[in-house]
């Protein structure tokens, strides 16, 4: 018997140290650490101790006995990675990573953001340093996109909000919500009380699809959509017109996936979720019976792991509908396919689209359709969105890659509602450098760099570092790297020593935000809506308004 890896996997391989036999892969040192859709378990190798399920901070690894009907094929999943990646293991013992020598005192940090970035990277600190961290956010409540993007019918994936609750109940990290850093203190003040601050903001900002008719009101962005069914305070008093039988979401990624089964799950199963109240409202008086998911490049080029294209075949009530046609293959595709060292996911997401495809489907269920090779050229309606047109794709090789170039066929698809799920991009930072092309802040390996020289003391994480990719646990190893940065510039002297300790940073705020939110606050936020929960059999009901949330707080 072996342990397997599943769907949920947050990449963040807090398992692969865990291991005493060493057979959890890739490794954050292989480079395909950086591509792959998840990590797996070698069958072969695998002593069955529950090591790795213990490290497991999302509830992802099973026994392969205990793998339900929905998660059996990760069996084969976990081991076909290993056809082609065959282990190898020196078992040579891990190295500690090295600590500040102590003369050098309390290392005092601030963290602007409170979604993962941040929150891996004051782990971190924690674990390696004598150290006191800030952790600065403008909403009351901590834990970002796992609060706010992760879909209600994922709790496994939020339980890693647990792991940081568990590592942050001691007082040498402190919560500062409801702070919003170039309001209620600047960015010199940060450093004015920090010897370092660490920027993990994430992407904020959507991408545009540019086509006529993108502003038509039932236009809008994934982002709006996926923050109003969270219940982010920003977008709780947002509407959806949910009036119209089809909804077409450009692109085809995760985030479009949640969004399609969050469109079209029964509200009864929603029902026993953390999802907002007023959209599960909304949801019950829906009349959404398809959802079209378009992408403009093949089944092959998917941006959708197959983890998760996977899952769809186990809704209730859901067909997913592919038409045969959809999946004939250019001959670039076809090679790639045939080539025996291609990875196993690839393989996977074809082979579970011909799997939708040879089905037929339910007339009472319904359906999420999936449509290849196609983007969108306009969005028309009379005061509001009636119809999209796209434009038939076909796949062109260009060197060692392979883009989609419009043809000159179109078509229209009626719909009442349009989302773009197209990728996102940071925003730039007041008193920091910022690269529009990228979306990024300028950085080498965490560290701030400006006209070629870094910024002393001034560090980023997560998506506003690297760019909007990867899953939450790929931020683990990304702030282990900033940190790694930030503890060498401290020990090597090159910090600059705070003029105020934490007694002055908090006679600065309650001064500037006297509504900040700390640890008893937050812990009040969530007992209350832990309790409002427990008497509908939910893991929560969210507070939704930033007076609510101030309120419980005070509570």
């Amino acid at each position: 018997m072996a342990y397997v890896i599943t769907q949920r996997c947050c990449n963040d391989a807090s398992c692969v140290p865990e291991c005493p036999v060493d057979c959890i892969r890739p490794t954050p040192e292989q480079p395909e650490f950086a591509t792959t859709e998840q990590l797996y378990i070698d069958p072969d190798t695998c002593i069955d101790c529950g090591a790795c399920v213990d490290a497991c901070p999302v509830e992802a690894i099973f026994s392969e006995d205990d793998l339900s009907a929905s998660l059996a094929r990760f069996r084969d999943i976990n081991a076909s990675y290993f056809q082609r990646h065959p282990l190898e293991s020196n078992f040579d013992p891990l190295v500690t990573p090295s600590r500040p020598p102590k003369e050098l005192g309390t290392l005092r940090v601030a963290i602007v953001g409170a979604g993962p970035a941040a929150c891996y990277a004051a782990d971190e600190l924690l674990r390696r340093a004598d150290v006191e961290v800030e952790m600065f956010d403008r909403l009351p409540t901590p834990w970002g996109l796992v609060r706010a993007g992760v879909a209600p019918d994922h709790p496994g994936t939020k339980s890693v909000s647990s792991m940081f609750e568990s590592a942050f109940r001691r007082d040498t990290l402190q919560y500062r919500l409801n702070v919003e850093v170039g309001k209620h203190i600047s960015h010199e003040e940060l450093q004015a009380h920090h010897h370092a601050v660490i920027y993990a903001v994430g992407a904020s900002a959507d991408r545009r699809l540019d086509v006529p008719g993108e502003d038509l009101p039932g236009s809008h962005s994934a982002t709006e959509f996926v923050a109003w069914y969270n219940g982010h305070p920003d977008y709780a008093g947002r509407s959806f017109d949910l009036s119209g039988e089809r909804v077409v979401i450009v692109g085809n990624g995760n985030v479009a996936l949640d969004v399609a089964r969050v469109l079209t799950l029964s509200p009864d199963e929603l029902a026993k979720t953390d999802i907002a109240d007023h959209a599960l409202d909304a949801l019950r008086n829906s009349n959404i019976r398809e959802v079209v998911v378009l992408g403009r490049r093949g089944p092959l080029q998917a941006a959708y792991t197959s983890a998760e294209f996977l899952a769809l075949g186990y809704l209730k009530g859901v067909d997913v509908v592919i038409d045969p046609a959809e999946l004939e293959l250019d001959a670039h595709s076809r090679a790639l396919l045939d080539d025996p060292e291609v990875e196993p996911s690839l393989r996977l997401k074809y082979e579970l689209a011909q799997e939708y495809a040879a089905k037929a489907p339910n007339p009472d269920n319904k359906r999420i359709v999936f449509r290849y090779l196609a983007s969108p050229t306009e969005i028309r309606g009379d005061g509001h969105v009636e119809e999209l047109e796209f434009v038939h794709n076909e796949l062109v090789a260009e060197g060692d890659r392979v883009v989609a170039r419009a043809s000159d066929r179109t078509e229209t698809l009626p719909a009442s509602m349009v989302l773009r799920s197209i990728g996102y991009r940071g925003v730039p930072i007041p008193d920091l450098p910022f690269d529009e092309r990228a979306g990024i802040v300028p950085n080498e390996h965490g560290r701030v760099v400006a006209d070629g020289v870094h910024l002393t003391g001034v560090y980023v994480s997560g998506w506003i570092k690297r760019g909007p990719r990867g899953v939450i646990g790929s931020n683990r190893v990304d702030a282990t790297e900033t940190v790694e940065q930030l503890l060498e510039d401290f020990t090597s002297g090159k910090l600059t020593a705070p003029q105020g300790d934490r007694a002055a940073l908090e006679a600065l705020l309650a001064q500037r935000q006297p509504d900040a939110v700390g640890r008893d606050g937050w812990k009040a936020i969530d007992a209350a809506e832990k309790s409002a929960g427990k008497a509908g059999g939910r893991p929560r009901v969210k507070f939704t308004t930033i007076e609510d949330l101030l309120e419980a707080a005070r509570g």
